[in-house]
């Protein structure tokens, strides 16, 4: 049977490459299509897709497609631009971010008694990262004012890291690991991640765009070779960063942000090839994720799950958002906008799959709470992403 999925699979991401120039001009995107595809084929529709997967399988496909998304989206960002409207992605990350787990644990105390105070926080935490793979048909698309796309690339970039030190010691607290001055506990986690992550990602691409400076011009790189130099840096950076216990988000990101910055030029003609990469390994994460993760929340959510799930992709993220970008000159509609396109994804994923090795006592409604929240968002961001930014115009 693992040949068959393997072959369906493979179909089914051949199938799209045929018609995805044609399909990035509707409101249709991948992660949709192939979500729905997984739980239509998976045992929970035909019984043609299966996947006899142990988490950490698709915590690493999840982690390593987010990886070169960061990655390569970093490496393109326009520091230009967001010098001018860096006060957009700082606010969103320093302000917004931590009244968001709030209003999350607020809603969830109110909507979700089953679960005690602490998994609530965390089931907030794991919402809160916005997905930089979902948000790429936004951040993309020209047609949105450049001030808008960079800020929202920026905070999707760093908000994954910044989340883990809070999503991890809440994890703690709720397994008993962390009992005495949580507080220090977790600020030692956030300058580890943080700090690790960046001087991990800083050094290899430092190191990448002084060696590939050194080989290009010698005509020491193959052609076929040098298409997957970018995939190769990510990856190195995240999981560098992840050996010395550090972020491996924010070495991707940071990573990305430095190697662009100091070969520019020399890597224009690279990111193509590593582009199709992270979005095949993102198609083969949703259509796990739909054939394996998604029918956990259809069988199980009740009807203040579903409630609690639409708050969150509405009314916790958008409020916030609206509150800190207030008197920075920013229109009711570009606020929305922003606040808004908070897609959850393949971040969350990762924070699902770490919860399910846990044995919490709340852990199959947090499961089901997250699976149907990051359901729902690949769904409406998704279906919203092209005609929202063709009104931004």
């Amino acid at each position: 049977m693992v040949y068959e999925t393997l072959a369906i699979v493979a179909a089914l991401i051949g199938l799209y490459a045929l018609v995805a120039g044609k399909l990035s001009t509707t409101p249709i995107n991948g992660a949709l299509v192939f979500a729905l595809m997984g739980l239509c084929l998976g045992p929970a529709g035909l019984g043609w897709v299966t996947f006899e997967l142990e988490a950490s399988h698709l915590r690493l496909v999840a982690e390593m497609a987010l990886a070169l998304v960061l990655f390569i989206d970093a490496s393109k960002a326009d520091l230009g631009v967001l010098r001018q409207s860096e006060a957009i992605p700082r606010r969103l990350i320093l302000r917004s971010l931590p009244l968001v787990m709030v209003l999350g644990w607020l809603f969830g105390i109110v909507l979700l008694p089953g679960l005690s105070w602490v998994e609530v926080a965390l089931l907030a935490a794991l919402l809160a990262p916005t997905d930089a793979a979902l948000g790429q048909a936004v951040v993309s698309n020209k047609s949105v004012p450049a001030h808008l796309r960079e800020g929202l690339s920026f905070e999707s970039g760093l908000n994954d890291g910044v989340c883990v030190p809070f999503f991890l010691t809440f994890l703690a607290v709720a397994t008993g690991v962390a009992t005495d001055d949580v507080g220090r506990f977790a600020l030692k986690l956030l300058i580890e991640e943080v700090g690790r992550g960046a001087l991990m990602g800083g050094a290899v691409a430092v190191l990448g765009a002084l060696a590939l400076r050194v080989a290009l011009p010698r005509g020491w790189v193959g052609h076929g070779w040098s298409q997957i130099l970018i995939a190769a840096m990510a990856v190195t950076a995240f999981s560098g960063a992840m050996a010395i216990h550090g972020s491996g988000f924010i070495a991707a990101f940071v990573g990305g942000l430095v190697f662009g910055q100091m070969a520019r030029d020399e890597i224009a003609a690279l990111k193509d090839a590593s582009e199709s990469l992270s979005d095949g390994l993102s198609l083969i994460t949703w259509v796990i994720f739909g054939a394996a993760v998604m029918p956990i929340a259809l069988q199980n959510f009740t009807w203040m799950d579903l409630v609690y799930a639409l708050m969150s992709l509405t009314v916790v993220r958008m409020l916030p958002v609206l509150v800190t970008l207030g008197g920075l000159g920013l229109s009711l509609k570009e606020r929305l906008f922003i606040g808004w396109f908070g897609p959850r994804g393949l971040a969350s994923v990762v924070f699902l799959v770490m919860v399910s090795n846990e044995n919490l006592p709340g852990g199959p409604q947090i499961m089901t709470v997250g699976i149907l929240t990051i359901s729902l968002s690949v769904l409406l961001h998704g279906i919203t992403a092209r005609p929202f930014s063709q009104r931004m115009a």
